[in-house]
């Protein structure tokens, strides 16, 4: 099989494959920051690890470019661990396994971490290169950022000196991002309330599998199918009109992933054990119409399954059920002044049961604080009324565009004149880190470019290898047009 290491450019490629042969999913990201700190004082760089776990690298300016801005490459170390239920794969101890397929690359099973590794890669590239002409460098490595920001909201203000930075953490060939939306976690806690389990029923496993999945920023308003949803709407109907009791349900492991699998320990009265799959069957046949040309494979399973040793109690279940069926998720509004872009979404993310709780976490993301804060009104309510405790954490905010940002018009200028073309302006509705930056050193004039990436936080991850190409050829020259420095 031939190796992404052939791929060109070849500096940008093998760091990426080194990348991927070191498990980084959040929170795991030591080992892979130990390498690149090893590497970069091999080759004489001053690295700094700050208290948070963020990796500073500096690199002095070409010859004839000491008098340039100051420039910040940015991207995070982690990358979010999504993998097909058959490929046992342990993030925290196994390599990604990268593969060429046509003109992407993709990820065997998993997800690939082009997201945001190839941004990563393309920093250590501008690092390792000699021939390239650019003014001061810093390239900053922020830790945690797909499962909570951490990084950036324990960055110090002294640490950097630069006055502009790049993010390299958008996902489209041919756009260039100047605004992002900003977003705050919901953690849902329901306290477990158990009952004996009754006699005359069997136990069966319900599961739901076969989704796309997806980014719950980027692909959120593009109606796919989350199987948190779909659970809770099967749940509220099967313990509604055919006495099922809930023993257990599980769902989604990220919040800022759109939910691909879910199941439940049900125990159902014998005499509705041969009635509930034909009912589950017309709900597949339903979410196969409701859901075609988007999520075309969805699966709905009912095996047997071990007895549980408890059930929740019938009005625990039926608050849990109803405000999960309740709980808002998908795009609630759309902007009024960018088209095609969501203004406020949420995504019904993970649902876990423990032994004295029930959690479930949602990521609420909105352009504006209004809407942020009108959804988690909403989804407060909706568990508040159920009992549960309902608090909210991590908020960040957006970033707020710039029509004046010159590093942006040096953009554009120079995507013209290397493409020929311009590119498109846009603000992005995931949660980019330079909000949070901004609010750290107010001075930095900021933009995010990156290549194409499709299918992000799920394993149909894959990346173009043209649009590497072109994403690489853009930074180089960016980097050689950063004006001097104003005295």
């Amino acid at each position: 099989m031939m190796s992404i290491r052939s791929l060109s450019p070849t500096s940008l490629w093998g760091f990426f494959d080194t990348i991927c042969s070191i498990p980084h999913p959040s929170g795991h990201e030591a080992a892979l920051r130990r390498w690149i700190a090893d590497w970069a004082r091999e080759r004489g760089l001053v690295v700094h690890q700050d208290d948070i776990g963020n990796l500073i690298i500096k690199k002095s300016a070409s010859p004839g470019m000491e008098n340039r801005k100051g420039v910040v490459l940015q991207a995070h170390l982690d990358m979010v661990p999504q993998a097909n239920a058959d490929t046992g794969h342990d993030f925290t101890q196994h390599p990604i396994r990268p593969r060429i397929d046509g003109d992407w690359v993709y990820a065997t099973g998993t997800t690939l971490g082009a997201d945001n590794g190839i941004g990563m890669a393309a920093c250590l590239a501008v690092l390792a290169a000699n021939q390239l002409k650019h003014g001061p460098l810093e390239v900053l490595l922020t830790v945690d950022e797909e499962s909570g920001m951490t990084g950036a909201f324990g960055l110090k203000p002294e640490l950097l000196t630069g006055e502009i930075l790049l993010n390299t953490d958008s996902e489209q060939d041919g756009d260039v991002y100047m605004g992002c939306a900003g977003g705050v976690d919901a953690n849902i806690t329901l306290p477990y309330e158990a009952e004996p389990v009754p006699a005359g029923y069997q136990a069966f496993r319900l599961a739901i599998t076969g989704l796309r999945g997806g980014h719950s920023g980027i692909n959120i308003h593009e109606g796919r199918a989350s199987a948190t949803k779909l659970l809770a709407e099967l749940l509220h109907a099967v313990t509604a009109e055919h006495g099922v009791r809930l023993a257990s349900l599980s769902g989604g492991t990220l919040r800022n992933a759109i939910a691909r699998e879910a199941s439940a320990l049900l125990l159902v009265p014998e005499a509705e054990c041969e009635r509930l799959p034909f009912l589950l069957e017309a709900c597949r046949q339903q979410y196969a119409a409701e859901f075609a040309g988007v999520d075309d494979f969805i699966r709905l399973e009912l095996n047997p399954a071990e007895p549980p040793a408890r059930v929740m109690s019938k009005a625990m279940q039926q608050r849990l059920t109803r405000a999960l069926l309740a709980c808002p998720h998908g795009v609630m509004a759309m902007s009024r002044t960018m088209a095609d872009v969501p203004q406020t979404s949420t995504n019904l993310g993970v649902i876990e049961t423990h032994a004295d709780h029930v959690h479930v976490q949602c990521l609420i993301r909105s352009l504006n604080d209004a809407g942020r804060q009108r959804v988690a009104a909403m989804t407060a309510a909706a568990f508040e009324l159920a009992g549960a405790k309902v608090q909210f954490d991590g908020a960040y905010p957006g970033w707020q565009p710039d029509p004046d940002s010159p590093v942006m018009q040096l953009v554009l200028d120079t995507h013209k004149q290397v493409f020929g073309h311009l590119p498109a302006v846009k603000v992005i509705h995931a949660g980019l880190e330079c909000g949070l930056l901004k609010s750290v050193y107010p001075h930095w004039d900021m933009v995010s470019f990156g290549p194409t990436i499709q299918g992000a936080h799920s394993p149909d991850e894959r990346v173009s290898i043209d649009a590497v190409a072109r994403f690489w050829q853009l930074l180089v020259q960016v980097l050689e047009r950063i004006p001097a420095r104003v005295s």
